[in-house]
């Protein structure tokens, strides 16, 4: 489907010969979380599942782009991520700035092409990205605001949507690292 880089535009132009050097094919929703996805049936999105059943709907083509290398891996930190509403480019740090991709749109035959990703999948990536780069000014230090004596993990881990606000303080923790996830 992807004969080059889905951001970029660049080419894979040895890609006949099976050389794909300086490509990387990228999973939407990281297949690190499989067992969230498992649990949160992102795969109802899926209409297309892998060649190979075992493989499981995760490694779907419709939860993968193939990415330049170096774009991957700021794919995977959520510098920056696609507004498939739109169909462009949101960067969201200055890493990004170098690769001239902010607001950049889609290629047509790609967003066109019924073998792309899931709009569903690429909202998921887009959400993260936006939570792990934006701060609230002025907002308390979450880790400061814990009254005295309190079990604020037990509250979390006890409370409604354990699993999305655990997520939420991980991926705001990679933010605090520099914004590599």
């Amino acid at each position: 489907r992807d004969r080059g880089c889905v951001i970029t535009g660049r080419q894979a132009r040895l890609a006949q010969y099976g050389n794909w050097r300086g490509f990387e094919a990228a999973h939407i929703f990281p297949l690190a979380y499989e067992q969230h996805w498992n649990q949160g049936n992102y795969g109802r999105w899926i209409n297309i599942p892998p060649t190979t059943e075992s493989h499981g709907l995760i490694n779907s083509v419709q939860n993968g782009i193939l990415l330049a290398s170096n774009i991957h891996i700021l794919f995977d930190s959520y510098e920056f991520s696609i507004n498939c509403d739109d169909d462009y480019i949101i960067c969201f740090t200055p890493g990004t700035l170098d690769y001239h991709i902010a607001g950049y749109p889609l290629d047509p035959t790609f967003v066109n092409n019924p073998l792309r990703p899931v709009d569903e999948l690429l909202r998921w990536h887009f959400r993260p990205a936006v939570i792990v780069n934006m701060k609230g000014a002025g907002e308390p230090s979450f880790e400061t605001d814990f009254p005295p004596g309190s079990d604020m993990m037990r509250e979390i881990v006890s409370g409604e949507k354990a699993g999305v606000r655990m997520e939420l303080g991980l991926f705001s923790g990679f933010n605090a690292m520099g914004g590599h996830a």
